[in-house]
């Protein structure tokens, strides 16, 4: 039987009934369920002040939500992790105006997943997908907007927007290879940087210096103040650092979302100076925001990895994300992972001068990786 489906454009995922949204996420990332996303449009986080106009496609089967996509306007390209500053440069120096644009992500979230949304009873899944990529585009045109730029995505996405240019990054995951301690996941590690790292943990254990998780219904409101602290402290500290994320946001993810809340604290003589912000969801961490009242030297090292790979191996978690960045993540285990993203552009000048970029691109970063896996810390790759 022929179906016949509906696009909507809807101003928030709030438009959406909860159950309705999380059905089409399922096992993916807990940064796309519901209950995150309209957090964040609820708490301030998302808007005209700070320029990410959620534009959230959807597609219908009469009455019931069978597809979506995370869409946002875009005034910037602040908080996409995807940097694309030198195109929106190139862009002005051509005359043609960049921003508008439009972005299908996570806000402010550099963590791979689904970004083409279909139930899971699907029975034609990658034709929808592929239907809610022309739908996107389509929007995209009929608003005049420059670009859509679908970051941090996976197959079968990647399937889905053939035909468009993707472009490769690096980001550095941990995975667990069935370790039974920390000390059986040092000991894969070459002897000079596996005496490193304990040289780390033992010079913060004489200062003093524990950790603890506070996960589900133990975390209280001081425990989410704190990690808003932590995390406005890290922003400020940077020039180009902004605060998308509110207060509220913090608090209003307590509760129903607290299942998903792993937090981090570091403590010095039973106080708690520094901590770490994380979301759990099956057998996944994601590492988000650190932060800390004052420096104590290694105490990043051991909350934003030692501590977290230590909880990982205790509870079997399997993969361990601890966000963008960081080349020092890679001497400490975690693992040089490609990252994928796809890139729309209207203007065929900026099309064809983007295509040839990310082509060049991804050759330097496959070749960065080969080489990193070649080199890396544990000592089997010698």
């Amino acid at each position: 039987m022929t179906r016949t489906l509906t696009i909507k454009v809807l101003s928030g995922v709030s438009e959406v009934a909860q159950a309705s949204w999380d059905a089409l996420v399922a096992r993916e990332s807990p940064f796309l369920e519901w209950k995150f996303l309209t957090t964040l449009e609820a708490t301030g986080c998302l808007g005209e002040s700070t320029g990410w106009i959620p534009q959230i496609i959807t597609v219908w089967d009469g009455q019931e939500l069978v597809g979506a996509v995370p869409f946002y306007v875009k005034f910037h390209s602040q908080g996409e992790f995807i940097f694309d500053w030198a195109w929106a440069d190139a862009a002005a120096r051509s005359g043609i105006e960049y921003y508008p644009k439009g972005l299908v992500a996570v806000p402010f979230t550099p963590v791979t997943g689904a970004r083409i949304l279909v139930r899971p009873e699907e029975p034609e899944p990658q034709a929808l997908r592929k239907a809610l990529v022309d739908a996107t585009i389509e929007v995209a045109s009929e608003m005049g907007l420059s670009s859509v730029h679908f970051n941090f995505i996976q197959e079968p996405d990647i399937s889905a927007l053939e035909g468009l240019p993707v472009r490769k990054s690096v980001q550095y995951h941990w995975f667990n290879e069935g370790y039974s301690s920390f000390d059986d996941f040092l000991a894969v590690f070459r002897s000079k940087r596996r005496a490193n790292i304990r040289r780390e943990r033992r010079l913060l254990a004489e200062a003093g210096v524990t950790t603890r998780v506070i996960t589900g219904s133990a975390i209280t409101h001081a425990d989410m103040k704190r990690a808003f602290g932590y995390y406005a402290k890290t922003v400020d500290k940077f020039y180009w650092g902004r605060r998308y994320l509110t207060d509220a946001f913090f608090e209003e993810l307590r509760g129903e979302f607290s299942s998903r809340i792993h937090l981090l604290v570091a403590e010095q003589d039973g106080e708690p100076f520094a901590g770490a912000f994380n979301l759990i969801k099956d057998q996944h961490l994601y590492g988000r925001y650190w932060g800390c009242r004052r420096e104590v030297e290694f105490t990043h090292f051991e909350v934003c990895m030692y501590a977290p790979i230590e909880w990982c191996i205790a509870h079997g978690v399997k993969v361990f994300e601890p966000g963008a960045g960081g080349e020092h993540k890679f001497d400490r285990g975690f693992r040089a992972t490609a990252m994928h993203s796809a890139h729309w552009i209207a203007d065929p000048r900026l099309r064809l001068a983007v295509t040839d970029f990310v082509t060049r691109e991804a050759d330097h970063v496959a070749q960065q990786i080969e080489w990193m896996d070649a080199k890396g810390p544990f000592k089997h790759e010698d």
